[in-house]
């Protein structure tokens, strides 16, 4: 896996805050994540010896970081509610599986936050599927967190030409997909898609943006000028 990029620290993001209550709030929120974290694990129940239809009691409740995951936004404001919600996830060491049910559940924000801290936290392909469903929306914020280190580490080489034409799209900047020049470098296939969007905006009479020839340039084949 590509070495992520470092994560947010407390004091930067502390600095970042509109208050003593939000400071006050987030460390809060940190010691909680950081006891999560640090909790020996529960090993599995044994089968009940009751029949399924027997009541088996209310579901376990969450660990108190999560719900403070999901109200970052209104404790610290939107400047720094995706630094913050990242950071949780990340002392917490949130496993797949709850990285996934925070991104199921949760709205764009809270969706944003996980696909930032997966390079963190994830070490394989078994979270690209979260990639491959923000790639699928119109959110240029949730595209431009979907193609960070972690997608640049794991996504197949046809999902990741497919997620920088998406960029190219919806006009989020390539400065946003991580690893662009090593994944671009003599990639014959994307500079195929790269050539015929280009070639189609020429036709159509509109301009190549300047990412496009970027992009096309760095796989190694021929930009020419109309």
């Amino acid at each position: 896996m590509l070495t992520p990029p470092p994560s947010p620290t407390r004091a930067d993001i502390a600095a970042r805050l509109p208050d003593d209550h939000a400071r006050a709030w987030f460390a809060e929120a940190l010691a909680d994540a950081g006891r999560a974290a640090t909790a020996p694990q529960a090993p599995p129940a044994a089968a009940p010896a009751t029949t399924p239809e027997a009541p088996t009691g209310p579901p376990p409740a969450h660990p108190a970081w999560q719900p403070s995951f999901v109200t970052a936004g209104r404790h610290c404001g939107p400047d720094t509610e995706d630094d913050v919600r990242a950071l949780l996830l990340i002392e917490a060491r949130a496993s797949t599986e709850t990285l996934t049910r925070l991104y199921r559940e949760g709205g764009a924000a809270e969706r944003r936050a996980v696909l930032l801290a997966l390079p963190f936290l994830v070490d394989g392909p078994q979270a690209t599927p979260l990639v491959d469903d923000a790639l699928r929306t119109h959110d240029t914020r949730l595209v431009a967190a979907a193609v960070g280190p972690y997608a640049a580490a794991h996504l197949a080489p046809h999902a990741w030409r497919h997620a920088v034409l998406k960029c190219l799209f919806t006009g989020v900047p390539l400065t946003a997909v991580a690893d662009l020049a090593r994944r671009a470098a003599a990639d014959a296939e994307l500079a195929r898609m790269l050539a015929a969007l280009a070639a189609e905006r020429t036709a159509a009479g509109r301009d190549v943006p300047r990412d496009l020839r970027h992009a096309l340039t760095l796989t190694g084949a021929p930009n020419e000028e109309p």
